[in-house]
Formats: C-alpha cells, structure tokens, sequence
C-alpha cells in the first residue's frame, strides 16, 4: 500500500466499530483474518462488505486506487445486515446484495460527491448509523462471548458452561454472528492478541509473546500464524497487519480475569 492510515471512530459508533480507514492502494498485498468485517468504497468499484474471512488473501490493483472503509467489531455485523455471518464467511459482498438497491445507490452517490478521504468515511459512518436504527434490540452475547476469547483462549467446553449452552447451541450461535465456530475464532484472536502485544513490545523474544498471548509453545504459535496468516510469525510481524486497527482494542473493556465467569448464568437460550 502507498498509504493506509487507520483512526478512531465517532463516539457513538465506537461500541460497534474499531476503526476507520484511509488508503491509497498498489500492487499484490496480503490480507490477515482479524474476525472483523469491513465495509469499504474502492475507486471504480464501490461499496462492498469484506465478510470474515477463515485465511488470508492477496489482492492487486492498479496504482493510485483510493480505498476508505469502516472496521466493524467481530460479532457485531449480522444483526445490522439482518443475515448470518456464516453465508458472508470468505466473501466480498457488493452493499446493494444486503439492504437493496436503493439505500445502496443513495450512499453510493453521497460517496462519489463527497470530498476527500474523511468526508468519504463519515458517509460511511452515517450508514452504520441508518443499519442500527432499523435494530428493535440489541443482543449483547457476540461482544461478551468474543470479548471473552479477545482476552483468554478458553476451552470451548468451559466457555460454553458459562454461557449456559451446550456446545452444539455455542458452535451454532457462532456461526451465525461470527461466520465460523468459537475454535476458529479463538485461533484468529489469539493471533491478533500476540500482534498487540508484540506492537506494544517491539523487541520481546518471540517464544515470550507466544506464552503470553495462550500458545502452548513456539511451535504452536508458528503453526497457527502459517494456519491463518500463510507466514512466519517474523514476516506476519514485518507487515502491516499488527497496525490495521491504529493500536485501538477489538473488544470495548479493560482486560478480565479469565478465571472469572464470562457471563450470568441463564436458564434459556434463543
């Protein structure tokens, strides 16, 4: 990328999103799982949400592609577009395939009209504002149970304890608002928490990040990077992928004891 420049979201919109972005694009770049979910206007292409994706991809463009978007947080997507994660997982969907032709060629044409990168991010934001009035109420388990795995690799027997689901309702549940089963997603946080943590400590031995951030050892850490990221863990942290969110949390909240429980225990489950 020639630029990319990631920054704080609008105050209220920060509980849903973690960042905006800026970029101006060239060449093959690689792209990392992080559990989010872009939506994003690309010269001469338009407004497209970038599903959760289970590995990385490349993607080329010509010089001089000006891209912007808004990084919604993991889970926090499928409610707003009314659909499930899961027929999203891997995919680049055009906006007018989920709200319809209209709202999507309305912001579409406020896009092009609009002048400069944070003009184009603020139409954005204004869309994620119209997707949230149409929510009745807003079911807080996908940011608690994602929350939870942000933090501390639970097993997914214990997590699903203490959401008080059986471990076929959790994989199902998570399917629908993260785009895969709560393992899959475990393994994309656990990476993205030892990129944060290398990020803040830039000269840590890499078998020390690993232990920190819930690798059994090295080894497992280098498997799961080659897993997701197709890299080392040395050329994963030489990217640009440990700055996608400008340093911002995934997950709102300060850091949780992973032994205390995830969440009141209920009796019922939807």
């Amino acid at each position: 990328m020639t630029w990319y420049v990631p920054r704080a979201v609008a105050p209220d919109l920060a509980d849903r999103l973690v960042c905006t972005w800026t970029a101006e694009i060239e060449g093959t770049h690689r792209l990392v799982p992080d559990g989010c979910v872009d939506l994003m206007w690309l010269d001469r292409v338009g407004i497209i949400l970038c599903g959760p994706d289970t590995g990385s991809w490349t993607f080329t463009l010509p010089p001089g592609t000006r891209s912007v978007g808004i990084r919604f947080r993991p889970g926090l997507v499928a409610d707003l577009f009314r659909t499930s994660l899961a027929e999203l997982r891997n995919r680049r969907v055009g906006l007018a395939e989920l709200t319809g032709d209209r709202p999507a060629r309305t912001a579409t044409a406020r896009l092009e009209d609009a002048d400069g990168p944070r003009a184009k991010v603020a139409v954005l934001e204004s869309v994620a504002r119209d997707l949230r009035r149409r929510i009745d109420t807003e079911d807080p388990w996908a940011g608690v149970v994602g929350g939870a795995l942000a933090q501390h690799s639970w097993r997914i027997s214990e997590l699903a304890a203490e959401t008080a689901m059986t471990e076929r309702q959790l994989e199902r549940r998570s399917h629908r608002y993260f785009g895969y089963g709560p393992s899959t997603l475990r393994s994309i946080l656990r990476l993205q928490r030892f990129m944060g943590l290398a990020r803040r400590r830039p000269y840590a031995q890499l078998a020390e990040l690993a232990a920190e951030a819930g690798y059994a050892d090295q080894a497992h850490l280098s498997r799961d990077c080659r897993t997701i990221a197709g890299q080392t863990p040395t050329a994963l942290l030489a990217g640009q992928a440990p700055d996608w969110h400008g340093g911002l949390p995934l997950f709102l909240g300060t850091p949780r004891d992973p032994s205390a429980p995830v969440v009141r225990r209920r009796t019922t489950v939807p």
